[in-house]
């Protein structure tokens, strides 16, 4: 219950009262799922007092709409409990109370055996649909990387099993085009993720779960995903209800920022004016104690990107402009920003937030990105650069042409803007 409610397996564990090592290791044999339940159903399933309703009601020639009214239920569930669990001894459907109840005891009955272990068939075609291998168009195997199967979900840079990779709702799905008139060949693809994750399901084996595009060797649990969100962010500071003056590029001060990150997770902030595409660099050096000591989870971030540290960055940089080159500034949902509110007390800046997986919003930024990666290529430790070279690099970025100013530098379009103010 307590992990259903979004707790981590270790908090989880103190509050059952057991070692977390053993929480921890219950979650993983169960492999992120929740245990069967054996109790009796909960007041989401009809009870036989319903189905007696049901049985009076129906008997007098209500509709299902008018029969839902009367219990405070769905249409839809008054229709399919008609449509399942009516008798169908006699040539005419009729719904009596007694047998619905016995038709729906019986099918909530378990465990009962799995749709995949019974069903060789239909378990060949779902294993060839997930594992099954690539092949070139003249039909020849590609074997891809040599990889090893380790129980948990691939590491950061590591080689994934090359396979056919068909998700479950694929396969599920597929069937029906496949086999239109083949009853036995149809699964859901929650079925399937249960045979996968959970082991006494059997049926398919667990090292199946690296051909998932996630790779997960266990599944999240969903109030987990939930309280994993931007809790900083409000509809207030979305891009959405940025002034339209923004978007014209007309006045200067409203700036894009983002993080280019490197080598052990180094990184470096980056400032666009969009008006005049004005760049500043922010400078996030190691915090002290960094590489010293062992990672303490939920402690202080110490290479230097934490909210506090970018707040902090931007803080110093923004307060060297006038009053009129700090009007807005436009950042993606990391938490690196989780501090916007205090910056913007402390700098009187504007913060908006672009969607979710939409860089276009921030083009800007974006594009000089990719110029500094010229400077800053991917994979190297930019926490080795000082204050100086950044400026320096900054300097060599605002004194070239730029086609999009009529071949003006930055430093000159702002430098106009400026005097025309």
């Amino acid at each position: 219950m307590a992990i259903a409610q979004g707790l981590s397996s270790e908090n989880a564990a103190s509050e059952a009262g057991i070692p977390q090592a053993i929480g921890t290791r219950w979650f993983r044999n169960a492999g992120g799922m929740p245990p069967i339940d054996l109790n009796p159903p909960s007041g989401r399933f009809l009870s036989f007092s319903e189905r007696e309703e049901i049985a009076i009601l129906w008997a007098r020639n209500l509709g299902v709409r008018a029969i839902a009214r009367e219990l405070g239920r769905s249409a839809s569930t008054i229709c399919r409990e008609l449509r399942r669990n009516s008798s169908t001894r006699s040539n005419a459907l009729a719904y009596r109370a007694t047998t619905a109840q016995w038709h729906a005891e019986r099918r909530a009955r378990r465990p009962k055996v799995a749709r995949l272990a019974g069903n060789g068939h239909l378990r060949k075609y779902v294993q060839e649909r997930l594992s099954g291998q690539i092949t070139r168009p003249n039909g020849d195997v590609v074997p891809g990387p040599v990889t090893s199967w380790i129980g948990r979900r691939h590491g950061r840079r590591q080689d994934r099993l090359w396979a056919t990779s068909w998700s479950p709702e694929q396969i599920s799905n597929r069937l029906r085009i496949d086999f239109p008139d083949d009853a036995s060949m149809r699964i859901s693809h929650e079925a399937i993720y249960q045979a996968l994750y959970v082991q006494g399901r059997g049926a398919l084996k667990r090292e199946l779960v690296a051909c998932l595009r996630t790779g997960r060797a266990l599944r999240v649990p969903r109030a987990r995903r939930q309280a994993s969100g931007k809790n900083f962010l409000t509809p207030e500071v979305m891009i959405s209800q940025r002034p339209a003056e923004v978007d014209d590029r007309a006045i200067p001060g409203h700036w894009e920022g983002d993080l280019i990150v490197g080598l052990k997770s180094s990184a470096i902030g980056t400032l666009v004016e969009r008006t005049t595409r004005f760049t500043l660099l922010l400078h996030l050096p190691r915090m002290q104690g960094h590489g010293e000591q062992p990672r303490i989870k939920n402690g202080p971030p110490l290479t230097g990107h934490g909210a506090e540290a970018v707040r902090d960055a931007i803080a110093a940089t923004i307060d060297t402009l006038p009053a009129q080159l700090r009007r807005s500034l436009t950042w993606d949902q990391g938490a690196e920003m989780a501090q916007h509110a205090q910056l913007r007390i402390d700098t009187g800046l504007r913060i908006f937030f672009c969607d979710p997986h939409s860089p276009w919003q921030r083009g800007s930024n974006e594009n000089t990105n990719g110029l500094l990666r010229q400077y800053f290529p991917k994979g190297t430790d930019l926490s080795r650069h000082s204050r100086n070279e950044l400026d320096a690099v900054a300097l060599a970025l605002n004194t070239r042409p730029r086609k999009t100013l009529g071949w003006r530098t930055p430093a000159e379009a702002l430098d106009n803007h400026l005097r025309a103010l």
